[in-house]
């Protein structure tokens, strides 16, 4: 799974996901993407699920991007724990995703490779999504 090697703060405030994303809109590097179309959290399993899904589908044809990276801690409490007790430990790695942020690049494969592979990463995440082309307008 992806996480940072080293963090300042190990606990961070949960913050608001409010407009489209400042950076990371535009195709960068591949022919083919997946971008967001609503805002949320994309955890490191996640991230690395529709990684999997991509990579079953174009096999060893292409070349795949991740434009994403989860650098935000997300706490949990244990269960059954009584209200207070201040902020529980950190539990995972989330990346923070608005709208219109590129998710995935893919390069070096067929169009219909790229578009069904892409799809089939698109149930993988807990927000909508949609594929663009980098001869179709953005």
């Amino acid at each position: 799974m992806l996480s940072p090697r080293k963090v300042k703060h190990r606990k961070q405030h949960k913050g608001r996901m409010r407009g489209d994303a400042q950076r990371g809109s535009q195709l960068a590097f591949g022919d083919y993407a997946l971008k967001a179309e609503g805002c949320g959290r994309m955890t490191a399993q996640q991230i690395e699920a529709a990684r999997i899904a991509i990579n079953r589908q174009v096999k060893r044809g292409g070349q795949l991007w991740i434009r994403v990276f989860p650098d935000k801690s997300i706490t949990k409490k244990p269960a059954e724990t009584r209200m207070g007790g201040g902020k529980g430990a950190p539990d995972h790695w989330a990346a923070v995703i608005h709208p219109g942020r590129i998710l995935y690049e893919l390069k070096g494969v067929p169009d219909d490779v790229a578009r069904e592979a892409l799809r089939l990463a698109s149930y993988k995440l807990p927000f909508p999504t949609k594929i663009i082309a980098r001869s179709s307008t953005i």
